[in-house]
């Protein structure tokens, strides 16, 4: 019996070859694209999951009320820890950890290096698994490092480097340090990575800001003790930052801070290590969100659901071809449960079929679609019992529902009607409401697509306030003094007419090619208040070089001796001080016993922020005892190319052992939304899909249609009907399923994407023509999909048409 079963279901598969192929096709495409999208979901959801005491580990950070509203920050004074150690209980391990880029020699080469500066807690808090050396701990004293097993390559040539000596460039020191770790590879899916773990103590800041808590710059993690909650440790906070923030906390109430709920002006919190991945600072209160997971795995039941949804209408479709097949089994004797069997087992195998062509497609697809959405997701994260387990089942249940569904209509087809070749679903509610899902979901995709793409180009193309598509940003990764790299650099590049410029800077704008993206802050009392500001360090040409807009006053200029303790400051730092009347007569002492800061000119404010951040106050400074990290050079329009080139040539001439990581600032600037690209890309492609999907649904159900009317339309054309009238009058009512999902889904697609653009301070206009268009290109191609077949059988002879059976 199932012997014949099959036969019959792989003859009837055969028998109609374009259902099938169209039905495998789909699902093909569905399963296997499905497929890439779980194996990002579960990788991004396994960030930090990996470590072994990740239930009591968490990232400290405090909530600090201003007169401006609430602040987080994850940024500490370096007596921080060690006191909080001391003064609150509960705390079993405590570590610092600041990341920095350091050079590092071995030989004549030179290699800049992620580094991470931490505490001997370190290791004991992260699962970082050592290969070679003491597991407890990798750095068992003050001159030691411990390095991951790819950077002993790097160095070594082999992965055992245990006991060489390289040398760290700490400050404007170079020390040498010795090898004791050799560490794991860091996983992908880790919030922190370094190639590089040295001790926190011997960083070049750590003598000079020991005792200080008013200078905050690294995070601190910690884990608690067994039976410690947050609550319980955060309540037991209370008192040490009355005591530690006692000055900050007097100021905040003076400037006419408000207390939040509990009575608090500033109160220390714990964020779980396993959230650290999809952490917001940048709002007023913590912000958790795993949007982009949830949103790729939404899409990916999407695209399953509209495959879903086209079986079984293109079952339905191929069931009116089916009826006296029907009928004649159930005048033979065949019961329901037999028929059920025989349909449901020919989706089985179309599924079965489906799902070994979409792993297959999928293992070709792993590297492209790794390269084109930017992920380091492999099969392997699907590889747990659970999710094997979970993805069996699910399998399981589509197929039981979506093969199911066709099969048990068509076996409680009645026998008589069924001989006739009569099978009333006209008005079948389900085949409309899956058809209007389906563009439902098509057209939240296509406006989505259109959205984000608006705001990427948006983000591209709008002004920044400073020259980015002309100007190279090199980060300075070599030995010399940085002032004296960028000197070198304008004599090297001086004879060179592309060449307009060349300065430096502490931060680099936009993320550079080394990764990097930082700033720097600074608190300070002015007219009886603390005012806040973003701080940068320059060289001389900084405004000249990128093409500042300076409102008032001038800039640093060598003509000026007095200049190193002047400031520059912007528009938003202008108000700020509130000295909007005469800016350039304001005066600025940080401490009682400072001297005086003048500030010598105004800019207009410009984006050296994320852009989804608003414009902050920012206060330039021209003062060597800091150091430069960045140079930039300004070029001239024509020829970038052979002046980028140039550029390098000056550099290894300057730097000769450093490697050469410059990159314009458009590049910089492009890096920062990488993740919005990302989603982007993800939505285009399950727009285009799920176009393809809805496309081959349609088509099915156009076949039904034109099968189920064609004597009406023969009857139509032998009393005079035109194939014009008759097109129009069966591709209406797939217009108006298109119609209604426009309504339903126009609504929803504003919701989402108006949400999503909240987050943005800069962003695109939310207009009403990308709804407009993503409903009209819907329209368009149901318009295309259906046309093709209903207006090939308008014009077919009415003659066949007419023909009794």
């Amino acid at each position: 019996m199932i012997k014949n079963y099959f036969k019959i279901a792989w003859r009837n598969l055969v028998k109609n070859l374009v259902f099938t192929t169209a039905n495998i096709l789909g699902l093909t495409l569905a399963f296997a694209i499905a497929l890439l999208l779980t194996i990002t979901v579960l990788f991004e959801l396994s960030y930090d999951q990996f470590h072994e005491n990740k239930e009591s580990v968490y990232q400290v950070y405090y909530n600090v009320q201003t007169p401006k509203g609430s602040e987080l920050s994850t940024a500490n004074p370096v007596p921080f820890a060690p006191a909080l150690k001391d003064e609150v209980p509960g705390i079993k391990h405590i570590t610092r950890a600041l990341s920095e880029n350091v050079l590092v020699s071995f030989g004549e080469n030179d290699y800049n290096l992620d580094a991470e500066f931490v505490d001997t807690d370190y290791f004991s808090i992260f699962s970082f698994p050592t290969l070679i050396g003491d597991s407890a701990k990798p750095m068992p004293d003050q001159n030691s490092v411990a390095i991951t097993e790819e950077v002993s390559k790097k160095l070594f040539g082999t992965i055992n480097g245990l006991g060489k000596i390289i040398r760290l460039q700490i400050g404007k020191e170079e020390k040498p340090f010795t090898v004791s770790g050799i560490l794991k590879n860091i996983p992908n899916n880790s919030s922190i990575n370094f190639e590089i773990a040295i001790p926190f103590t011997t960083h070049w800041d750590y003598k000079e800001y020991v005792d200080a808590w008013d200078s905050r710059n690294h995070p601190v993690y910690v884990q608690l003790e067994e039976g410690v909650t947050t609550s319980q440790f955060e309540k037991s906070t209370v008192d040490f930052t009355l005591l530690h923030n006692e000055e900050q906390i007097n100021n905040m109430k003076r400037d006419g801070a408000q207390p939040d709920v509990n009575g608090n002006y500033a109160q220390l919190k714990l964020l779980p290590s396993t959230d650290m991945h999809f952490a917001n600072f940048n709002a007023e209160t913590l912000q958790v969100k795993r949007t982009f997971p949830y949103l790729v795995l939404g899409i990916a039941f999407l695209i399953i659901f509209i495959a879903c949804a086209n079986f079984v209408n293109m079952n339905i479709a191929l069931g009116e071809k089916r009826l006296k097949e029907i009928g004649m089994r159930k005048t033979l004797g065949a019961v329901k449960g037999q028929l059920f069997g025989q349909f449901w087992l020919e989706s089985l195998l179309v599924f079965a079929i489906a799902i070994v062509l979409a792993l297959i497609l999928a293992n070709v697809l792993i590297d492209p679609f790794k390269t084109l959405f930017n992920t380091q997701a492999t099969f392997s994260n699907m590889m747990t019992p659970t999710i094997l387990a979970g993805c069996f089942f699910g399998v399981l249940l589509v197929t039981l529902i979506t093969g199911g569904y066709p099969a048990l209509l068509l076996s409680k087809l009645n026998t008589l009607k069924a001989l006739k070749g009569k099978w009333e679903l006209g008005k079948n509610g389900v085949r409309n409401a899956l058809i209007v899902v389906q563009f439902v979901i098509a057209i939240v995709l296509i406006t989505g697509t259109l959205v984000f793409q608006g705001q990427l180009e948006f983000m591209r193309s709008k002004n920044l306030g400073f020259n980015k598509e002309q100007v190279v940003s090199i980060p300075l990764n070599g030995k010399k003094d940085s002032y004296r790299v960028v000197e070198l650099l304008r004599n090297e590049l001086s004879g060179n007419r592309n060449i307009l410029s060349v300065t430096g800077s502490d931060n680099n704008l936009g993320r550079g090619k080394d990764g990097s993206m930082s700033i720097s802050k600074f608190g300070f009392e002015h007219k009886g208040r603390v005012v806040q500001s973003n701080v940068l360090n320059v060289d001389y040409d900084y405004a000249k070089t990128l093409d500042l807009q300076l409102l008032q006053g001038r800039m640093f200029s060598k003509e000026y001796s007095a200049d190193s303790l002047s400031m520059v400051i912007n528009e938003a730092m202008v108000k700020e001080l509130n000295e909007e009347d005469n800016p350039l007569a304001t005066r600025i002492y940080f401490d009682e016993d400072s001297v005086a800061y003048n500030v010598i000119g105004v800019l207009k404010n410009y984006n050296h922020q994320d852009i989804s951040r608003s414009i902050e106050p920012l206060t330039l400074f021209l003062d060597d005892n800091f150091d430069l990290y960045y140079a930039y050079v300004k070029v001239a329009p024509a020829d970038m190319a052979n002046s980028f080139d140039a550029i390098k040539d000056a550099w290894q001439k300057v730097e000769p052992n450093a490697e050469f990581l410059g990159s314009f600032l458009d590049e910089n600037i492009d890096r920062t939304f990488r993740r919005e690209k990302t989603m982007a890309t993800i939505i285009t492609a399950g727009s285009v899909l799920g176009i393809v999907l809805s496309c081959i649904g349609l088509f099915a159900m156009s076949l039904l249609v034109v099968a189920q009317r064609t004597k009406e339309i023969g009857v139509r054309k032998v009393i005079g009907a035109s194939t014009s009238s008759i097109t129009i009058l069966l591709t209406k009512d797939f217009l108006k399923l298109v119609g209604l999902a426009f309504l339903i889904g126009a609504p929803i697609a504003w919701f989402a994407l108006d949400k999503w653009l909240q987050e943005y301070a800069f962003r695109v206009p939310l207009s009403i023509w990308f709804f407009i268009g993503a409903g009209m290109l819907a329209a368009l191609i149901a318009l295309l999909t259906v046309g093709a077949r209903t207006m090939k059988a308008a014009a077919a002879n009415p003659v066949k048409s007419l023909r009794t059976e």
